[in-house]
């Protein structure tokens, strides 16, 4: 049996045990009864004898239509799905000697993703000698929080791992609810 079976209750003629408590289409308690008996009354009424709680003692059954069952929570499943959000970390990396125009472009790259929601992992990237003065890089780093202040906080400090330096930036609470409420009446235009 694969493992997603296993988590399937048991139906109908899969049901190992010799009585059960039994559960009514409408939901009362019916009492305790064989399960060839319950499997009769469940036939009778035109719907599957399923088994929700096999470790109780006796086990729990219920009578219910299962294909509408499963129907049912695979459309909540798809709904929960949808109305989570995702946040994706973006990452943008720099160099301790960046000039002008560069730090710019890069800035407005950043300032994009967290408009839409992401955190940012900024990295500056150092090589061969440059890995003497990594306060160049923290320059740059503190520059560019600095600059985003109002867009942004910094969720971890920079620190050094090996030849990078790194520090994460989210977008500020009150942005974030920005973007939702345009997602929102963007959803009502197209409708």
């Amino acid at each position: 049996m694969s493992a997603i079976a296993a988590q399937e209750p048991r139906l109908n003629e899969e049901i190992t045990a010799r009585e059960c408590r039994l559960i009514g289409y409408d939901g009362e308690q019916l009492g305790i009864y064989a399960v060839s008996e319950a499997q009769r009354i469940a036939d009778e009424q035109g719907y599957d004898l399923v088994e929700i709680a096999p470790n109780a003692e006796p086990p729990v059954c219920r009578i219910m239509d299962y294909g509408k069952f499963k129907y049912d929570q695979a459309i909540k499943a798809k709904q929960a799905r949808k109305n989570q959000s995702k946040i994706e970390t973006k990452e943008m990396k720099f160099r301790p000697k960046i000039d002008v125009g560069d730090y710019t472009t890069k800035k407005k790259h950043v300032l994009r993703f967290l408009d839409a929601g992401n955190k940012v992992k900024i990295t500056i990237m150092f090589r061969g000698r440059e890995m003497a003065h990594p306060e160049q890089g923290l320059t740059i780093l503190e520059r560019l929080a600095d600059d985003l202040k109002d867009q942004a906080v910094i969720e971890s400090q920079p620190k050094m791992e090996g030849r990078n330096m790194h520090m994460l930036i989210s977008p500020l609470p009150a942005a974030a609810k920005k973007k939702k409420e345009a997602e929102k009446q963007e959803d009502g235009k197209d409708e």
